[in-house]
């Protein structure tokens, strides 16, 4: 979500890369933010290659900002 919130929309691999995470493992999280409404999901062909793309929803941005203002306050920064 993080990775999202900064570019909004990015491509399975792109997130696979820049997370560090098995396409496996991936694929579930991913699956999971779908059925919570946080992200879309697009799935596509570009050049006779499959493409999955992830969109950040706005439940998805309000979702995140909540969880940031609950850990800054846990944390004591507000």
């Amino acid at each position: 979500m993080s990775l999202l919130i900064s570019v909004r929309e990015a491509e399975f691999t792109f997130i696979k890369e820049k997370t560090n995470a098995s396409a496996g493992n991936l694929s579930v999280q991913i699956q999971k933010l779908k059925e919570a409404g946080y992200i879309e999901v697009v799935k596509q062909f570009r050049d006779n290659y499959p493409q999955t793309s992830c969109h950040i929803t706005p439940q998805g941005i309000k979702a995140f900002e909540e969880y940031v203002a609950c850990l800054q306050g846990y944390l004591g920064k507000q």
